[in-house]
């Protein structure tokens, strides 16, 4: 195992132990090694970086999805979620959402807000993350 799969695994199971589970469920029969390899690059190689704490590394996933327009709303609610965990409140996450009226438009604000809406009613994720 890489060093960058187990940092991937680590980090995981302090936010969202289940994805890699499911990931693996839904796509590996299709695309073998798919949820390994995304553990390993996007949360061993990416989230594990140095330089900016989870809080705000989820903040910015969440907020550049946001941008992206309702075509990521499954994948912003995962991120969503991953950012409760990592410790951001439900204004914080709000108001990353808001901001992205700026650059991804009014209609993907409010389909960003419309998802959190979402998360925040049907979640029972706490803050958990600690460094």
């Amino acid at each position: 195992m890489s060093d960058a799969l187990e940092r991937g695994r680590v980090l995981l199971a302090k936010t969202n132990p289940e994805l890699e589970t499911i990931l693996r469920d839904r796509y590996d029969d299709m695309l073998p090694d798919m949820a390994e390899t995304l553990v390993e690059w996007s949360f061993g190689r990416q989230y594990a970086r140095e330089g900016l704490d989870m809080k705000t590394r989820t903040l910015c996933t969440v907020a550049a999805l946001t941008a992206m327009g309702a075509q990521t709303t499954p994948q912003l609610k995962v991120n969503i979620e991953n950012a409760r965990a990592a410790g951001a409140s439900q204004r914080e996450i709000a108001e990353a959402i808001w901001q992205m009226a700026l650059y991804g438009g009014m209609p993907a604000a409010i389909n960003g807000l419309n998802a959190a809406k979402e998360v925040f009613e049907a979640s029972t994720t706490s803050n958990v993350y600690s460094e």
